[in-house]
């Protein structure tokens, strides 16, 4: 009698250590699981951080522009008389950029030419440019000497911006005022040679 409750006790000591180990090992194979679906959202936070920082930064290429933006085309013609010479010092009244509209500029360059407005996309892919002020007629590829009209398709061979030379372009607008390349500090960035601004889009220094 002894013996056997002996025997029975045993083997339920025995079933019981069993069933807590068997319990151990199914909570460590759940927290494997449970930290790598953690691991996933984070990888997934991440990303999306990656994300929205390149979108920022090709919104900020997007409206990108030389700090120097260099010599005019070749065989432009110098304006004989504009009404503000060179070294002279002007507010400007566009808004090609950020923190453009009323600083003071100093013209550095005037000339007599076709300018127009131009509808592109960029050869770098990206949204298309509506309205883009301004493209002078020498920074046109093989369109002889005559002002062009409003829709007229061409080819770009002018890099104010990324993706813009070479690129296939529309006629939105144009205009045969003096245009000019002027020197002046935008949101505390000095911008030197910048092309172009009309005359229209220039007023007298106070």
């Amino acid at each position: 009698m002894t013996r056997t409750l002996t025997t029975t006790l045993a083997a339920g000591a025995l079933a019981a250590t069993l069933v807590l180990a068997g319990c151990a090992s199914d909570n460590r194979d759940e927290s494997p699981g449970g930290a790598q679906d953690h691991g996933n959202h984070n990888n997934g936070d991440t990303t999306d951080d990656t994300t929205a920082e390149g979108e920022a930064g090709q919104d900020r290429d997007g409206h990108d522009h030389p700090a120097d933006g260099g010599p005019v085309p070749e065989g432009m013609s110098e304006a004989t008389d504009p009404l503000y010479p060179v070294g002279s010092e002007v507010v400007l009244a566009a808004d090609h950029m950020p923190g453009m509209d009323g600083a003071t500029a100093t013209i550095v360059g005037a000339y007599d030419t076709y300018t127009y407005a131009v509808n592109y996309t960029p050869t770098t892919g990206g949204d298309p440019v509506t309205d883009h002020q301004w493209v002078v007629h020498e920074e046109l590829q093989n369109v002889g000497q005559e002002r062009l009209t409003d829709g007229t398709e061409v080819t770009l061979a002018a890099a104010h911006m990324g993706g813009m030379d070479g690129a296939t372009a529309t006629i939105a607008s144009s205009t045969q005022e003096t245009v000019y390349v002027v020197d002046f500090e935008a949101d505390g960035m000095a911008m030197t040679n910048h092309k172009w601004v009309t005359e229209s889009e220039i007023a007298p220094s106070p």
